[in-house]
């Protein structure tokens, strides 16, 4: 599986007879030369740091966005997203929303999936936060083909 972003190709490791991950990916492999861009944790809150409700998808898609938004003021789209981690405060939350969890994802970042890993965690530090997202991305360097 190639991402889309030739001549910065990104590209998915499956090991042989190992199934296709849904929904995210195992490994990627960054070519040399990118620049990463390491976020802090992200959460459902907006540019004036208020929760934007009391429900899982919502404040999921907005942390999504909050990433997503970063990922681009420094000049890289969904694609250089590389490495999710998200912290989530209840997990059966997320596993009763995964449909609606899954619409948001697509929403906010396409049918783009890097590695991703899930953690419950016992209360997140924002009173009221629900998921906390960190991410990495892998950007072209600087100059490089109008990034």
């Amino acid at each position: 599986m190639r991402m889309t972003n030739a001549p910065r190709t990104i590209e998915a490791v499956l090991p042989a007879g190992w199934p296709r991950p849904k929904g995210y990916a195992n490994a990627l492999r960054v070519p040399a030369g990118h620049d990463l861009l390491v976020l802090a944790g992200q959460i459902g809150w907006d540019e004036h740091e208020r929760i934007v409700g009391a429900g899982f998808v919502d404040q999921f898609r907005q942390a999504l966005r909050n990433v997503l938004t970063l990922v681009q003021a420094a000049g890289g789209r969904a694609e250089d997203i590389v490495r999710l981690t998200m912290f989530c405060a209840d997990r059966r939350a997320y596993l009763g929303a995964l449909p609606e969890v899954g619409a948001a994802y697509r929403e906010v970042l396409g049918r783009h999936y890097p590695a991703m890993s899930l953690v419950e965690v016992a209360a997140l530090v924002e009173d009221g936060a629900l998921i906390e997202i960190e991410a990495t991305a892998a950007l072209a360097p600087r100059g490089a083909h109008g990034a």
